[in-house]
Order: structure tokens, then sequence, then C-alpha cells
């Protein structure tokens, strides 16, 4: 039997009149990487910036010198993880980019590796959904509504999704991206549970290599 392939730009809010420096950018940056795991964890509500300030070994006064508030915080942390997310799909789905020209795998390779360096960000989105995504759906619906749009477009007009009614285009875009972001929001939780870390290079992979193989076969022409 094979073995498993399993096993057990950052915005700151820095008040008016105070100058960038090498030193507070990095602090900056510090404080975003605890800020992100720590919203991922336990979502907007469950964060204090005392919870922040003490997983980067700072005091909340020196937090405020690049962050004015809770708000201002979270507005920075999802638009780092979101940014590359955005320019990649924009990329993807640009106006005059022929749908059967599309490299479907190399596309689901890109996100995948994409989301690999930021798993964060489909657990964000995860608490958003959960507690109504008041903050984050304004965001979403000026950097991701037109992406899914334009997606639903580009897939209505592949010749493979004739299968498909018009009307569910837009369901066929949502459960690719569930399967993929759902990968990601589970792994915490399926390694506490069963002792898997879906988060190995393996375990990617074959995740890849599944996501192909389900897009293969709902954009198959239909027999």
């Amino acid at each position: 039997m094979p073995p498993s392939p399993y096993t057990v730009s950052a915005a700151t809010s820095r008040p008016p009149g105070r100058p960038p420096g090498r030193k507070g950018e990095l602090t900056a940056e510090r404080i975003l990487d605890a800020a992100e795991v720590l919203f991922s964890e336990r979502g907007y509500a469950g964060t204090t910036l005392r919870d922040v300030a003490a997983s980067v070994g700072i005091r909340i006064p020196s937090l405020y010198n690049h962050f004015t508030s809770k708000d201002s915080l979270y507005a920075a942390v999802l638009e780092r993880v979101t940014g590359p997310v955005v320019e990649l799909l924009s990329g993807l789905v640009a106006p005059g980019r022929g749908a059967d020209d599309r490299d479907t795998h190399r596309v689901i390779e890109q996100i995948m590796d994409l989301l690999s360096k930021r798993p964060t960000l489909p657990r964000l989105l995860q608490h958003e959904t959960l507690t109504g995504g008041q903050r984050l759906t304004p965001m979403l619906r000026t950097a991701f509504a037109p992406i899914f749009t334009k997606a639903s477009e580009v897939v209505a007009a592949r010749e493979d999704t004739g299968r498909w009614e018009p009307e569910q285009i837009p369901l066929l875009v949502l459960a690719m991206y569930h399967i993929v972001a759902g990968y990601f929001s589970i792994a915490p939780l399926y390694q506490n549970l069963n002792g898997v870390d879906l988060m190995t290079p393996e375990a990617r992979a074959l995740q890849t290599r599944f996501v192909a193989q389900v897009a293969d076969a709902l954009f198959s022409k239909a027999p």
C-alpha cells in the first residue's frame, strides 16, 4: 500500500504626520501578521487589540502608532489578504480572454498555491459568513462581486457547459469556490479530529489534482 500523502502589502492606518520608517514598517507587518492569525481563528468579535499587542510583544499605545482602531486594523488585514487573490482572479477573467483558451488545471494550481500561502483568507471569509458579513460585505461587493459575475460569464461562454442551465452557472462557480476554499477552512478542525494535516505539500498536491478532476467532470460535454 503506498504511503499516505497526509501526516499525523500591507496597508496601515498611520496617524497623520507620522513619518514611515523601516522599523515602523516592520512593526506594522508584525502587527498585521499577528492580527491576521487571530482574526482568522477567533473572528472580529473574538479578537481584541490587547490580544494582538500581546501576540506581537508590544503595548497597546505602540499599536495605536500604526493603527488608529480595531476597525482600521481589520480593514488592513482584509486588504492585505484579499489583494493578491483579487489580482489573480482579475487577470484570469479579464476582458478578451477566451473561455476555451483557459488552462483550467493551471488556474486551479495557481489558486491553490496562493491560498496555501494565505490559508487565513478562507477562514476570515467563513467567520464573516457566519456573522452576517457586516464588515466584509462592502469590501466583497467592491472587490469580489465583479469577479464572481465575470467568472460566471466566462464559464457560461464555454462550449462544454451546455449541460448546465443558465441559472445554474453562478451555482457552478460557487460550488467550485466552496470546494477550494472549504479545504483550507476545515484544515485546522480536521487535523484536531483526525490528526491529519491537510496543509502538507503532499496533501495539497492531492487536493489540487482532485479539484482538477472535479473541474474536468463538471466541464465535460454531456454524453
